[in-house]
């Protein structure tokens, strides 16, 4: 039998922005995300990426669903990773009307109350990045290996790929919608945390503008970290290719498609 994703159908009321969130047993968290997005950002509406999680993590998120417009369910077969489940629900997503594209952790480690000044901070670049970093450390209760950890990787791929921020490895961002769809979703090959790292490599060699906005990060309650040795093997291996074929060097000019190009034109990005 051919597996179909399932997506709670689009009404009329359109919002402009949209928020993917993957999930795998995730079942505790899930309904206090919820909460806490539409209390402070009531107007977006949340998709999640579920890959059959065993604690029917699905099921919940379809209960949310058939009570609230504003949230759609994504349903796959399988794990498949991070990076998969994210261009799944982007595809999906950009389906929608929808301007702008955040995509976030669903076991409470990004604040929700975060999610309007990324918007408003993407709606003057291409691309809003949460940072940890900049202007010093907003890390709440990781153990000190974990951050020595993400501290170290992040100056490594800043090392590695000339990358200029803070905090390149972050998995909280918004997208304007001409940024992710210059992603070319369907080529990119990482899948576990090292696909936050291609995709805004990748973005920025092609010249968008990407803005840091300080955030505060707190490590999960409830539930179980995904990262493995796997997982970091892989990053190693993502970040030295992107910098084997890509030295350092940072774009020329803006990407056509950039709100500094439509603002040097005089435009209205």
């Amino acid at each position: 039998m051919v597996f179909r994703p399932h997506v709670l159908g689009y009404d009329a009321r359109m919002a402009d922005a949209i928020v993917i969130v993957p999930t795998y047993n995730e079942r505790s968290n899930v309904e206090r995300l919820v909460s806490l997005l539409f209390r402070h950002a009531p107007d977006v509406d949340v998709l999640f990426v579920d890959d059959n999680s065993p604690d029917h993590t699905g099921a919940e998120l379809d209960r949310l669903a058939h009570g609230d417009a504003r949230v759609r369910v994504l349903h796959r077969p399988t794990k498949e990773g991070l990076g998969r489940a994210y261009i799944a629900g982007f595809h999906e997503a950009l389906q929608g009307p929808y301007r702008f594209f955040l995509e976030m952790d669903a076991d409470l480690s990004h604040n929700p109350a975060d999610i309007p000044r990324l918007i408003a901070a993407a709606g003057a670049a291409d691309v809003a990045l949460g940072s940890r970093y900049i202007g010093g450390v907003r890390v709440i209760n990781w153990p000190l290996n974990r951050l020595i950890l993400s501290r170290g990787a992040g100056l490594f791929v800043k090392w590695t790929t000339g990358l200029p921020f803070a905090d390149p490895t972050s998995g909280f961002k918004c997208y304007r919608r001409a940024a992710l769809e210059a992603l070319e979703l369907d080529t990119i090959r990482s899948n576990g945390y090292s696909f936050q790292v291609e995709t805004i490599h990748r973005l920025w060699r092609k010249g968008f503008r990407i803005v840091e906005v300080p955030i505060t990060f707190e490590e999960r309650q409830s539930g179980r970290s995904k990262m493995s040795g796997a997982i970091l093997r892989e990053g190693f291996r993502v970040v030295w290719r992107l910098g084997f074929r890509h030295p350092r060097r940072a774009p020329r000019a803006p990407h056509p498609a950039s709100v500094a190009a439509a603002s040097a034109k005089g435009a209205r990005p």
